[in-house]
């Protein structure tokens, strides 16, 4: 087992890592920026270090300065957490080089799932359902690109090949648009990702976003974790997640989940990973995987009652797969709400100092925060600052309960989110379960 890790990342991520590593008998390093130097986790670390100025091209985006750290601290191993440099190939390629543990899968694997086109083409070869689509890069021929769309079928999406985060990416719903919305789809990938390659793809019209979570160790193991839905997004950002995604049959699940393994299997995947698709009329359409842990993955870890961040650390310190997939059973149903430091009706961020945080508690409550009351929110990094994540016997008592722990929820000081949280779990859509990824800002009236 790796004796020390250090944690490339910040806030309720790093914390999460954080507590797994000493369950686990771990040591700890974190690193942070300068305005960082008071984040919980550095204060309980066994040891911290400043790797620069507040920006985060200058200290979280900083491999050499990462790698510096590593180095200095006699670390084996790095944990990047979800954003930064989580799914940043050539990082997790200088930390192998330079002779420490990556945890995730390896560079080249990282580069494959990356790129949208290839990972389409290697989970077509695996067997995961994808969308109908231009089957790689769109050719600079107008006249075969206009061909390619009417075979599809409008409405057609043009992606960045690229892309993530909702960016590089524009609906077009007829042939006159067509070639403009390549044109400005490969001017805005270039500038936002260094590369102009775009593909070409059915748009489906009102599906939800249904993910599914595996683990992989690389040596021809893996399982999947049951799915959730993520279909709650303001801006193809998320807002509320839940395990398992509510009303889709049994038969059609376990399917795709099934290929996801094989597929994890034939790319020698090595870590934990999600496998995002477009669900609508009973179909799931692969759109990327995350080759990371994911933001909403103690969703998962409730219903199955299994750690992934310690099944992370375990696979990519070299051990095979401790659980077998009849080992996992799903049980019951959770809920995570997303609290984000921002003025709940215009978004806009709200940094600033927390006079005041109560955490809600009870039965089936767990609560991921860095939070704590004195702490100063910085304006410079992303605006989550808790997740609130609810489990019950079944969907309606985890609700339940999420309602109960919104109300309960203080922070004081700063705007958030909470309203429109404890707006969502109130709705009536929402609480019948399976709104498509259009309902929220439709209802927000985006």
């Amino acid at each position: 087992m790796l004796e020390k890790i250090l944690i490339a990342n910040r806030g309720e991520i790093a914390l999460r890592i954080l507590r797994a590593c000493k369950e686990m008998g771990i040591k700890t390093v974190a690193v942070h920026s300068q305005v960082d130097r008071n984040l919980m986790h550095v204060r309980l670390a066994d040891e911290s270090v400043c790797i620069g100025p507040n920006p985060s091209p200058q200290s979280y985006l900083n491999i050499p300065a990462i790698i510096s750290a590593m180095e200095i601290t006699d670390s084996v191993g790095v944990h990047p957490g979800y954003g930064f440099l989580a799914e940043n190939a050539d990082f997790a390629e200088q930390v192998q080089k330079s002779g420490f543990v990556f945890i995730g899968p390896d560079a080249d694997v990282i580069r494959l799932m990356g790129d949208k086109v290839s990972a389409i083409q290697a989970m077509k070869k695996a067997g995961v359902p994808t969308v109908p689509g231009s089957d790689g890069p769109l050719p600079d021929n107008k006249e075969r690109c206009h061909q390619i769309a009417r075979d599809i079928g409008y409405p057609i999406i043009i992606k960045a090949a690229a892309g993530g985060g909702g960016r590089g990416m524009r609906v077009c719903h007829s042939e006159a648009a067509l070639y403009n919305s390549i044109h400005v789809t490969k001017a805005e990938a270039k500038a936002a990702f260094g590369d102009d390659t775009v593909y070409m793809e059915k748009f489906l019209q009102t599906p939800r976003h249904v993910e599914i979570q595996i683990l992989s160790d690389g040596q021809g193991n893996a399982v999947h974790l049951g799915d959730r839905d993520c279909s709650l997004q303001r801006r193809h950002q998320k807002v509320l997640e839940e395990a398992p995604a509510p009303g889709i049959p049994d038969d059609v699940r376990q399917a795709t989940a099934e290929a996801c393994v094989k597929a994890c299997i034939d790319i020698k995947y090595r870590g934990a990973g999600t496998f995002e698709f477009l669900y609508e009329n009973g179909k799931y359409y692969f759109i990327e995987m995350n080759t990371r842990i994911q933001v909403e993955h103690p969703v998962t870890e409730m219903v199955t009652g299994i750690d992934l961040i310690k099944e992370q650390i375990r696979v990519c310190a070299g051990e095979k797969l401790s659980i077998k997939q009849e080992d996992i059973e799903i049980k019951g149903h959770a809920f995570e709400c997303r609290i984000n430091a921002e003025d709940p009706k215009t978004f806009m961020p709200c940094p600033g100092p927390v006079n005041q945080f109560h955490a809600p508690g009870g039965l089936g409550v767990r609560v991921e925060s860095h939070l704590y009351s004195g702490y100063q929110v910085p304006p410079n990094y992303d605006s989550m600052i808790a997740k609130i994540i609810t489990f019950g016997d079944d969907r309606e008592t985890a609700l339940s309960r999420m309602r109960t722990a919104l109300d309960e929820l203080v922070i004081d000081g700063i705007r958030t989110n909470t309203p429109l949280q404890q707006d969502l779990v109130r709705d009536t859509a929402f609480g019948e379960g399976g709104v498509n990824i259009h309902y929220l800002e439709k209802k927000l009236g985006l």
